[in-house]
């Protein structure tokens, strides 16, 4: 299939917003996920050309004893250090990109979720038919943040800083789904916006 063929969602959202959750209740509906947390971790695997070159410019030390990206260790550098963001970036973003859309092309359901955290700042809502972004005040997404992944306030902090602002990243959405309540009420709105995308996917196919 080509992109013509899939009917491609992109799903979006800032830091502790929930998209990982909204994410998952797709997946139970039997979409497929293109998952660009998956395919990053993919991309810089242990052998892969993507973690030679990263190991080649910060030196041994980005690496664990197992040989495997230090994840914190390169998070601290690169938010401390614009270039090295910039370095990064240029790096990985084609390697992803090429691997997404394979992915893409590989997806047999109804119409398959492109779920990405910097799907409005990276541009990639091009590849997209239809944008849904997971929302809830920045208030929440920093106190979900800290609690999951053992991060100061201050990385988390700069992470919100780096990407796209709430209502940046509302005006990009064709959909918001709101998840400041409970998870049950995303998974009912999930459901709902299940129904359409597959009407709209079986309009454009």
């Amino acid at each position: 299939m080509d992109k013509q063929q899939t009917f491609v969602v992109g799903l979006t959202g800032g830091i502790g917003s929930g998209k990982s959750a909204a994410t998952a209740i797709f997946e139970k509906h039997g979409i497929d996920i293109v998952d660009a947390d998956e395919v990053a971790r993919d991309v810089v695997k242990v052998g892969s050309e993507g973690l030679q070159q990263i190991a080649a410019h910060f030196g041994e030390t980005i690496l664990l004893e197992d040989g495997s990206l230090n994840r914190a260790a390169l998070r601290e550098k690169v938010f401390a250090a614009e270039e090295e963001k910039i370095w990064l970036n240029s790096l990985l973003h084609p390697l992803i990109r090429s691997r997404m859309q394979q992915l893409i092309s590989e997806s047999t359901s109804s119409y398959c979720i492109l779920s990405v955290p910097l799907l409005v700042e990276n541009k990639l809502t091009e590849m997209c038919n239809h944008v849904v972004v997971v929302d809830c005040p920045e208030a929440m997404q920093l106190e979900r943040a800290l609690k999951r992944d053992g991060s100061t306030e201050q990385t988390i902090k700069s992470i919100m800083a780096s990407q796209a602002s709430r209502k940046e990243r509302i005006d990009a959405a064709n959909d918001v789904l709101d998840n400041s309540t409970t998870l049950d009420a995303l998974a009912s709105q999930v459901s709902t916006l299940h129904q359409k995308l597959l009407s709209l996917a079986s309009t454009q196919s």
